[in-house]
C-alpha cells in the first residue's frame, strides 16, 4: 500500500510529538519532584542564554506574555533560582539572571536533552543533522508569515 502524502505529513507530525516527549520526558520527571513545570525550564533556559535581560526583553526572547511569564518568574524567584535586580540606569527596568543554585538546575535540565541532541546527531550524521536544522529553522520562519 502506498503512502499517500497525508500519510507522511501524518507521520512528520508523529516524529515531532514523540521526539519532543522523549526529549522532555527526564526535565520533565525533576520538575515534577520540584512542583515546577516545563514552563519553570524554559524560563531558566532563555535567562542562562540571555543573562541580565530586563524582563520585557525576556518576553520578547521568549514570544510570551507577561501574564505566562508571572508566576514561575516569580516562583523561582522565591526559591532563589533567580536574581531579579533593578537596573542602575533605568530604574523602572528589572533584570534577570540565574543564581548559582539556578545555573546548576538550568545544566542538569538542558544538559539532559543537550546528551540526548548529542547522542542521535552522530548517529544520524552531519548531513541528516543539518536537514534537521534547515526544517526546524523554516517551520519557525513560516511562523511569522
Amino acid at each position: 500500500m502506498k503512502n499517500t502524502r497525508k500519510d507522511e505529513l501524518n507521520q512528520a507530525l508523529e516524529a515531532i510529538h514523540f521526539g519532543f516527549r522523549t526529549l522532555t520526558e527526564k526535565p520533565d520527571e525533576r520538575l515534577a519532584e520540584m512542583t515546577y513545570s516545563r514552563v519553570h525550564h524554559r524560563v531558566l533556559y532563555f535567562i542562562a542564554r540571555h543573562p541580565q535581560s530586563s524582563i520585557n526583553e525576556l518576553l520578547e526572547v521568549m514570544g510570551v506574555s507577561k501574564q505566562y511569564l508571572n508566576r514561575p518568574l516569580r516562583q523561582l524567584t522565591e526559591d532563589a533560582y533567580i536574581n531579579v535586580k533593578v537596573d542602575t540606569a533605568d530604574k523602572r527596568v528589572k533584570r534577570v539572571s540565574l543564581t548559582k543554585k539556578g545555573e546548576k538546575l538550568e545544566a542538569e535540565l538542558s544538559g539532559e536533552q543537550r546528551k540526548r541532541f548529542e547522542k542521535v546527531f552522530k548517529q544520524a550524521g552531519p548531513q541528516s543533522e543539518a536537514g534537521w536544522r534547515k526544517v526546524m529553522t523554516l517551520l519557525v520562519d513560516s511562523a511569522t508569515r
